[in-house]
């Protein structure tokens, strides 16, 4: 006999939330998070209210609630404020980006002065910069200070702090960071010690709180730390960056990416949480521009239709055509977009990519036409397929123009992501589709340009 689900939702079942909150509360925040989903947001309202406090403000703070918005406005006004103020800093303006006006004003009003301030200068920033996704709670003491006193400071100030993973030192003159103490060398001081006595040698690493969200993914991961300090430009600390806000940033840039290079615009709610003019409206406008984009193609195959109606074996493959250069310039393009998000080439590289890809797509290219040629000449000379008296030439006709489509398409493909980011947009936003399109009109030019040379006072 197996357990029952922890939450009942079938239609007829009667939601109790004091009932199914005494569930949950032994539970921790992720498994909370994963039954909430489930439930519609006035219902998970009522088993947070219906929780312990503190078990309420660590489920709220999890990034993976959905509709956590929606969920807080539905709670009553006087526990909402109390459960805000008790949540980090960095998840409430989060939450705050998605909720609407006035019920927006209403809730910040609410906060206590703290709160309020720091929900005020995270909102400042820019959505994708470093200062979006930092935390305002951290632990900095005065170079004067001893272990001891900075170890007695953490135990006052713990609860309120979303992590402790470095004290940072500070220059108790001018504020600005001087060293960045990790907790475990802190705990292996003498009480007595002075707190710089016990700090690294080297220069604390640092990002700033314009910088975009994957330089601080790039330093986590260089330097192998759990949270950066974010500085202005006096080297003041005005927050910190854990690898967990990172990593959930990171998802969330990643899924975006995917979705755009899919060929739609990025969803902004889960997938089964979004409604259903909404997706269509997301879906609706590129699938509109990649027809009429496609269009280009009929109008292609309209300049040559002449050399179509005397040739007609060539039609056979054109679609072998179109895929060859469509499939390489959507690798390519795969290719640069991961590896300018990841600064492993910059824009003035790209003459650089461009010497990489030539010989790449050539030998691509005469791959893939070695096997096109093999094909013709197997099936015309086994009878699986008579592709009359000037087979061979049709043949190195196909191989030929794949050379070519393929070298155009890893060519294109590579520096698509350089040009779009060089006019000021996401490179992401250079999908598999568009540029699938792009080569597919361009392969037909060169396919049948290549077929007017070889076959001419042949089949032309």
């Amino acid at each position: 006999m197996t357990d029952a689900p922890i939450l009942d939702t079938r239609p007829d079942a009667p939601v109790e939330p004091a009932a199914l909150a005494a569930r949950l509360a032994e539970d921790s925040a992720p498994d909370i998070v994963e039954a909430l989903n489930g439930e519609a947001p006035e219902v998970a309202a009522a088993i947070l209210t219906s929780l312990p406090f503190e078990r309420s403000v660590e489920v709220l703070d999890q990034p993976e609630l959905h509709c956590a918005a929606d969920i807080i406005e539905m709670m009553p006004r006087d526990r909402v404020a109390a459960y805000l103020s008790a949540m980090s800093a960095d998840r409430v303006t989060d939450v705050f980006r998605e909720i609407e006006e006035p019920g927006r004003s209403d809730l910040r009003a609410r906060l206590d002065a703290e709160t309020r301030g720091a929900v005020d200068t995270l909102s400042a920033y820019p959505e994708e910069s470093v200062g979006s996704i930092m935390t305002t709670e951290f632990v900095s003491v005065p170079a004067t200070w001893t272990v001891g006193q900075t170890l007695d400071h953490i135990r006052q100030v713990e609860r309120t702090r979303e992590t402790v993973y470095s004290i940072f030192v500070l220059d108790p003159r001018t504020g600005a960071l001087i060293k960045a103490v990790p907790l475990r060398r802190l705990i292996t001081g003498e009480p007595g010690d002075t707190i710089l006595s016990v700090a690294p040698d080297r220069r604390p690493v640092v990002v700033s709180a314009d910088a975009g969200r994957t330089e601080a993914a790039r330093l986590i991961s260089k330097y192998d730390l759990l949270a950066i300090p974010v500085v202005n430009e006096a080297n003041h600390v005005v927050g910190i960056v854990t690898v967990d806000d990172v990593i959930d940033a990171m998802i969330q840039k990643q899924t975006e990416d995917v979705q755009r290079f899919g060929g739609m615009e990025a969803l902004d709610e889960p997938y089964m949480a979004i409604g259903f003019w909404t997706m269509i409206r997301k879906r609706a406008g590129w699938l509109c521009v990649l027809f009429l984009s496609e269009m280009l193609t009929a109008s292609a195959m309209q300049g040559f239709e002449g050399e179509l109606e005397k040739a007609l074996v060539l039609t056979l493959f054109i679609p072998l055509i179109m895929s060859s250069g469509g499939n390489s310039g959507s690798q390519a393009t795969s290719l640069l977009i991961r590896a300018l998000a990841l600064h492993q080439v910059r824009l003035r590289d790209w003459w650089r990519v461009a010497l990489r890809e030539i010989p790449a797509g050539l030998t691509l290219g005469a791959i893939l036409g070695t096997i096109g040629v093999a094909r013709i000449v197997l099936w015309q000379t086994l009878g699986l397929y008579d592709y009359g008296e000037h087979w061979f030439l049709v043949a190195v006709t196909v191989g030929t123009a794949l050379v070519g489509i393929v070298l155009f398409g890893s060519l294109a493909g590579s520096m698509l992501p350089f040009v779009l980011q060089r006019v000021g947009f996401d490179p992401a936003t250079a999908s598999a589709p568009f540029v699938a399109t792009l080569v597919d009109v361009s392969g037909l030019v060169i396919y049948f340009t290549v077929a007017l040379v070889i076959l001419k006072g042949t089949l032309l």
